[in-house]
């Protein structure tokens, strides 16, 4: 017995040796993949027999050969890894392979497996219903002709087909070519185009005219440019064009020319300068959109008009606006809580409550504004009791979670990140907590978090709103002057507590600083001998990162909200979507032009409000957070530098 704890540890560290052997040769397998070196595979596949992610190995043998192996090799592979996420990937690319090879007995039969099927891949699996006879083929086609914009090669075939079917009208081509130039895709649009009859067709020399140089092109009009509907359609996209720089002035473009233009070209030009003037803080916003008369309004556009009557306190337009949308848009929780509003606004309170209730206790900003609309304090609800040592045990043997463990451990955080993903489906909620509990176990925080927030009925909110390094961060907000729970809060949304995150503009660490900002910020502050490498040191990280929170705090009011919005978007910007008179918190937040910043900024907000709750054990308002937010004339930052 004197001898067990040196054979125990001998026997750690032969397991410690074999799993860093099997990760060497797993690499080494990946390597081979990459290069297309079968030979090097083989030999290190050899070596993978009880690793982990020994399917993925024998998933790349599997994808060298896919042009030409038999299928019952692939066949055989997915029978044994059904449902796992290497076995929906590898299904998924066979069936593209087979598509493309217009084999569509084989496609039928394998398309129905798929757990998530690609839009891609459906499309294959509607080529191939098309080729038996399958005329509902076509109703499927239509419903995506107006959403799928940027379609695939194999959807591409299905919309020939629509179009060959003669179920798509001129009027139909242009309102899709009308959506891909709102969304800047005047390559698609173009592609839409030739659809169209050549008779019909608009010259090619114009529209790229059109799209590359809209002024220049209203400017050298000829006299007879609206004889036919494709000249006058390209007058309308060059005010279009010319609205995404000045809307002013494409209004007045408008204004010389639309006597000359159907109803229905003149609207939906109406509408396009109404979105920008919307995105813009136009005042004249909501009368541009009054001149769109009964144009379709994207649902881009439906919600700009909406954030526009909002900024104007124009209760009516709201509630029509969100009335007209269609129920999958104005069921979102924005749409529902600002209707409760508009219904509130006008009287029908037991109509506001109703629509309230629908999204309160949901733990999201418009469900926290929900809730204190119907008088309820924001706090977690009661804690779920912890997993129990056979939860934890079932969740450390679950094959996909281990797989994706395993990639944490190769350091490969976005394979990692898939399958821990797609591990978590028809997971019960004590499954989830438990999955939550072995990632906090592991320091994996962002899959914590994300875990956590999975749950429907049993909640653990110490789970959803971690907060790491609490030596470094709540002394450092202490010594800012600033909210722990707000930092907190801004922290989780910036980068999930991971402290190698880097955007894809080159923020880094926890609070993911650019690097000008954080020279500029160590400048400032003083930290001697500072080096771009040290951003990324989690004690500077936090130390620069709630520096320049207070910086944009005094520089904005004091107020959260602004700050939120500096930090993502910068100072300026923040200080520039101001109204002219004071502007309800929750307003300000809903009708920032940048998706990104509006949805960080709610989600900060919200956030916070859950921190605070668990930090002090008390109920928070976040309302009270949103306040109110001052005017923009007046408004001088005192740091015109502060980046």
């Amino acid at each position: 017995m004197k001898y067990f704890p040196l054979f125990a540890a001998l026997g750690l560290s032969f397991s410690i040796c074999a799993q860093e052997n099997g990760d060497a040769a797993f690499l080494a397998a990946r390597d081979a993949y990459r290069v297309g070196n079968l030979d090097k595979l083989e030999r290190a596949s050899s070596q993978l027999s009880s690793h982990v992610l020994q399917p993925y190995a024998e998933n790349y043998r599997l994808r060298m050969f896919m042009e030409r192996d038999d299928p019952a090799n692939i066949r055989a592979f997915l029978t044994r890894n059904e449902g796992s996420y290497v076995a929906e990937k590898l299904r998924a690319d066979w069936l593209r392979q087979l598509g493309k090879r217009a084999n569509w007995n084989e496609v039928e039969a394998e398309f129905p497996k798929l757990i998530a099927p690609e839009a891609d891949v459906t499309c294959y699996n509607q080529q191939a219903r098309w080729a038996r006879g399958d005329r509902s083929v076509l109703e499927e086609a239509g419903k995506l002709w107006l959403s799928m914009l940027e379609p695939s090669e194999s959807c591409k075939t299905v919309f020939d087909t629509l179009v060959n079917a003669q179920q798509v009208s001129a009027d139909d081509v242009w309102a899709r070519a009308r959506l891909q130039i709102e969304l800047n895709r005047a390559s698609r649009a173009w592609a839409t185009l030739s659809y169209l009859p050549d008779s019909q067709m608009p010259d090619s020399r114009s529209f790229d005219s059109v799209t590359k140089s809209a002024a220049a092109y209203l400017a050298r009009l000829p006299g007879n440019w609206d004889a036919t509907r494709a000249g006058r359609e390209l007058v309308a996209i060059a005010i279009q064009r010319l609205a995404t720089s000045d809307a002013q002035n494409a209004a007045d473009e408008l204004e010389r020319r639309q006597s000359q233009m159907k109803a229905s070209e003149r609207e939906w030009a109406w509408s396009e300068i109404a979105l920008q003037g919307a995105k813009n803080h136009y005042a004249s916003a909501l009368n541009w959109y009054a001149r769109a008369g009964k144009a379709p309004l994207s649902e881009e556009n439906q919600q700009w008009k909406v954030r526009a009557a909002l900024r104007a306190r124009a209760w009516g337009t709201v509630r029509d606006t969100i009335e007209a949308m269609p129920p999958s848009l104005a069921d979102k929780p924005e749409w529902t809580y600002w209707l409760g509003r508009a219904y509130k606004s006008g009287g029908r309170l037991t109509e506001a409550d109703a629509l309230f209730g629908k999204i309160a206790g949901q733990a999201h900003f418009y469900g926290n504004l929900a809730d204190e609309e119907l008088g309820r304090k924001i706090s977690p609800p009661t804690r779920a009791n912890p997993p129990t040592p056979e939860e934890l045990a079932a969740t450390r043997e679950h094959p996909g979670l281990k797989r994706a463990l395993a990639w944490f451990r190769l350091e490969q955080r976005t394979e990692a990140v898939r399958e821990w993903n797609w591990s978590l489906r028809g997971m019960t909620d004590r499954e989830l907590l438990a999955a939550a509990d072995l990632a906090k176990r592991q320091q994996i925080w962002d899959r914590a978090i994300n875990t956590a927030d999975r749950t429907r009925n049993e909640h653990d909110y110490t789970l959803r709103f971690l907060s790491p390094y609490d030596d470094h961060v709540r002394p450092a907000a202490r010594n800012q002057l600033l909210d722990d729970a707000w930092v907190y809060g801004l922290m989780r949304q910036e980068s999930r507590f991971i402290t190698s995150a880097r955007s894809t503009v080159g923020a880094s660490g926890l609070m993911q600083l650019m690097p000008a900002t954080a020279k500029w910020v160590a400048k400032k502050i003083g930290l001697r001998d500072f080096t771009p490498g040290q951003v990324n040191d989690t004690q500077t990280n936090v130390l620069l990162g709630t520096s320049y929170m207070r910086m944009v705090m005094e520089n904005l009011d004091n107020h959260p909200v602004l700050a939120s919005a500096a930090y993502n978007a910068g100072p300026g910007r923040a200080k520039k979507w101001r109204a002219e008179q004071p502007l309800e918190g929750a307003i300000y937040a809903e009708t920032i032009p940048f998706s990104e910043t509006r949805d960080y900024v709610k989600k900060v907000m919200s956030n916070a409000v859950y921190y605070s709750a668990i930090f002090t054990g008390k109920p928070d308002s976040l309302k009270a957070r949103l306040g109110e937010v001052g005017p923009r004339s007046g408004a001088a930052m005192k740091d015109a530098d502060l980046p």
